[in-house]
C-alpha cells in the first residue's frame, strides 16, 4: 500500500502564509480595519490547527501517511511566522517614540479654531468660555490616517 501525504499539512501551511498577506493587502490599507487584526489571527489559528492535525496524522499512522519530518518542519515554520506576526503587531508596532512637540497631560493647549459638525468655526477659548465647560475641555489626539 502506498503511503499518502496528509493534505492538512499543505493546507495549513498555505493558510498560515496567507494570513499576513491578507492583513497587509486587505486590512492595513483600509483605515477602518487597520486596527482589527482578528481575521488574520483567526487564519493563523486555523492554519496552525491544520498543521498540528497533519503532524499528528503523520506520527500516529505512519503506515498510512508519510511526512513526519515535513510536518514537523511545517509546524515549526507556521509557529515561527505566527509568532513573528504577533510580535510585530502587539509589541513592535507600539514602540513609537514620544513626540517632542506633543502637549503633555495637564499642559495648557494653545488656542486653535476648527470647524464643528455644522461647519461653523469654533475656537478652544470659545469652548472654555461657555457655561457648559466649567471644568475645561478634553482634547483627544488620534494618530494615523482617516
Amino acid at each position: 500500500m502506498k503511503r499518502r501525504w496528509p493534505y492538512s499539512i499543505w493546507l495549513g501551511l498555505a493558510v498560515v502564509l496567507a494570513a499576513p498577506v491578507l492583513y497587509l493587502t486587505v486590512l492595513v490599507p483600509n483605515p477602518a480595519t487597520r486596527a482589527m487584526p482578528w481575521p488574520s489571527l483567526l487564519l493563523f489559528a486555523v492554519g496552525v490547527a491544520l498543521l498540528l492535525h497533519g503532524l499528528l496524522r503523520a506520527w500516529r499512522a505512519p503506515q498510512v501517511y508519510r511526512g513526519k519530518v515535513v510536518a514537523a518542519i511545517a509546524l515549526a515554520s507556521g509557529l515561527a511566522v505566527t509568532g513573528f506576526f504577533c510580535w510585530g503587531l502587539f509589541y513592535a508596532a507600539r514602540q513609537v517614540p514620544d513626540s517632542l512637540g506633543a502637549p503633555r497631560v495637564g499642559q495648557l493647549a494653545p488656542d486653535f479654531t476648527l470647524p464643528d459638525q455644522d461647519g461653523r468655526p469654533v475656537s478652544l477659548a470659545q469652548l472654555l468660555a461657555s457655561p457648559h465647560a466649567s471644568n475645561g475641555a478634553m482634547l483627544v489626539f488620534y494618530r494615523g490616517g482617516w
